[in-house]
Parts: structure tokens; C-alpha cells; sequence
């Protein structure tokens, strides 16, 4: 496991921070569990062999996996939670949020600036253009793009 200058790490929360062997964390990351003692968040595990580069935050108060010899570039962002927002007559900021996590299969390549937003899935094998946004499941194979992120491909 290696853990690059400048990182910080928040581990605060029910299930910690696990890292597999061979881990790569890279310079300037952040991998911040709870956001607020009122509400502990869930936790980070990274399987073997996996590799974060430059500038990735983990917001994982709604938990984040990523399987095993998974590529990433560089500026990727973690949002496993989200803001609830649908009554007008509330503050936004009283409304609550959803805590559904993040998930990401084995083998994949995630490109940089790539953007995961909470509830998202991830199969096995999948390839991720820089600076795709992804809200929901994708199958394992995929070649996945855009601003909604959507399945273009399949390997």
C-alpha cells in the first residue's frame, strides 16, 4: 500500500477504511468518511491493486467500494451522498439526504475528472471517459461517456 504526500484521511465511521494490498493512493487525495458527527458515515474499502492518481476526493458518508485492478486518472470525485430537495417550503439544508453509496466492479479504467454520484454502480470491466457523471447502474463491459453518463459501447 502506498499513501502519497499531501492526503488526508478522515476514517471516522462504522466501518473504516480498507485498503487491499498494493493500494496506490496518490499525491493530494482525500478520503473523508463523515462529514458530521451527528450522522457517522459508512466507510471505504479498495480492493488489491488498485490505483487512484492525483487529486481524487472520496465524499463517502454513503459508503465506497471499488473492486480490485480498477485504473484511475487524476481529479476523480466521490459523492456518496446527496441532498434531497423536492419541497419548496423547506430549506434545502433541512430537507435530509440519501446515503445509497457507491460501488465499482473489478477491472475497470475510470478516466480523468470523472464524477460518481451517490447510488451509483459500476460492473466489472468497464472503461469511463474523463469527465463523465454517473448516476445510476452500469452493466460490467461497458464503455460509458457523457453529462448524464450513458453506455455508448460494449467491449
Amino acid at each position: 500500500m502506498r499513501i502519497e504526500q499531501g492526503s488526508t484521511i478522515n476514517a471516522i465511521s462504522t466501518d473504516g477504511i480498507v485498503l487491499g494490498d498494493n493500494v496506490k493512493i496518490g499525491k493530494n487525495n482525500q478520503l473523508l468518511v463523515t462529514g458530521s458527527l451527528q450522522k457517522i458515515g459508512k466507510g471505504i474499502k479498495i480492493g488489491a491493486n488498485t490505483s487512484f492518481s492525483e487529486n481524487t476526493f472520496f465524499g463517502a458518508s454513503g459508503g465506497i467500494e471499488v473492486g480490485e485492478n480498477v485504473i484511475s486518472g487524476q481529479n476523480v470525485r466521490f459523492h456518496a451522498e446527496n441532498h434531497l430537495f423536492s419541497k419548496k417550503d423547506i430549506l434545502i439544508r433541512e430537507q435530509g439526504v440519501t446515503q445509497k453509496g457507491i460501488k465499482i466492479g473489478n477491472n475497470c479504467w475510470i478516466g480523468s475528472g470523472v464524477v460518481f454520484l451517490d447510488g451509483t454502480i459500476v460492473g466489472d470491466g468497464c472503461v469511463i471517459a474523463a469527465n463523465a457523471v454517473l448516476n445510476k447502474n452500469y452493466p460490467s463491459n461497458s464503455i460509458i461517456a457523457g453529462v448524464p453518463a450513458k453506455v455508448i459501447k460494449t467491449r
